[in-house]
C-alpha cells in the first residue's frame, strides 16, 4: 500500500529541486496554444480539474492526439480496449475527457488538493502507482529530468531497470510550459470545487483503479 501523504511530500520535494535534461519547449508550446487551451479550459469549467493538468495528461496518454482519449490514448469514437477499457464511444474529444476525469480511477475531478505534491500526486495515480510502491520516481512525471534515470513497465505489470522512458514527463512539461503562460504557477495551488458525478452518463463496465502503469498506445498527433 503506498503512503499517498508521503508521496505527495516526496513529489513536491522533487518538483523544488528538479532540473530538465532534454528540451520540452516545442511541445510545451503546443500544450498551451490558445486553439489547445480553450479545449482544455471547456473541460476544466465541467470537471473542476486545471487545465494544465488535463494538458499534459493528454500528451503523455495520446500525444496530444485529438482523435485519442484522455482516459489511455483509445480512439475515443469507439469503445476502448487499454485500461480503463470499455469506455466509449463518445461524441467528442471533450465528452470523452470529461468522462476520464470524473467516472474513470483516479477519479481527478473529486480532487482538491493542486498544490505541487498534490498535483503531481494525481498524475501519478492517473498512471499508476507501480513505482512508487517500489521506491522509483515515476518517468510519467520525471522522464526528461535529473529526478529520473531509469526503469520502465515495458508492459502491464512487467518492470524493466535497464529501460528508459523516451517520452517527456509530465513535470517538466509543466515546467517549460509555465515559462510559455505565465497564469500557471504552482507556487499559488488552484482551489477549484471536485465537479459532482455526471447524471445520466451511461457506463459500459466500472472503470478499474490503475495499481501498477499501464502501456500506453499513442496515437500520432493530428
Amino acid at each position: 500500500m503506498v503512503d499517498l501523504v508521503a508521496l505527495k511530500t516526496a513529489n513536491a520535494a522533487r518538483w523544488a529541486i528538479a532540473k530538465p535534461t532534454r528540451n520540452f519547449v516545442a511541445i510545451a508550446r503546443a500544450l498551451v496554444a490558445p486553439s489547445a487551451k480553450a479545449r482544455y479550459l471547456d473541460v476544466a469549467g465541467k470537471t473542476g480539474v486545471p487545465w494544465f493538468f488535463i494538458a499534459v495528461v493528454h500528451e503523455r496518454e495520446a500525444s496530444q492526439s485529438w482523435r485519442a482519449s484522455l482516459a489511455q490514448g483509445d480512439p475515443w469514437d469507439k469503445v476502448s480496449i487499454h485500461v480503463p477499457a470499455g469506455r466509449g464511444p463518445f461524441q467528442s474529444w471533450e465528452e470523452a475527457a470529461v468522462d476520464a476525469l470524473v467516472n474513470c480511477a483516479p477519479h481527478a475531478a473529486r480532487n482538491s488538493d493542486w498544490s505541487p505534491g498534490g498535483l503531481l500526486t494525481m498524475l501519478e495515480e492517473y498512471n499508476g502507482l507501480g513505482y512508487a510502491g517500489r521506491n522509483l520516481p515515476s518517468p510519467y512525471l520525471w522522464s526528461g529530468t535529473d529526478q529520473y534515470r531509469a526503469g520502465k513497465y515495458i508492459r502491464d505489470g512487467v518492470f524493466s531497470a535497464d529501460v528508459v522512458d523516451t517520452q517527456l514527463g509530465c513535470a517538466g512539461l509543466l515546467m517549460a510550459m509555465m515559462v510559455q503562460d505565465k497564469s500557471i504557477d504552482l507556487a499559488r495551488p488552484v482551489i477549484m470545487a471536485p465537479a459532482p458525478d455526471l447524471v445520466g452518463r451511461p457506463i459500459a463496465k466500472p472503470a478499474p483503479a490503475r495499481t501498477e502503469p499501464v502501456m500506453r498506445c499513442p496515437i500520432s498527433a493530428m
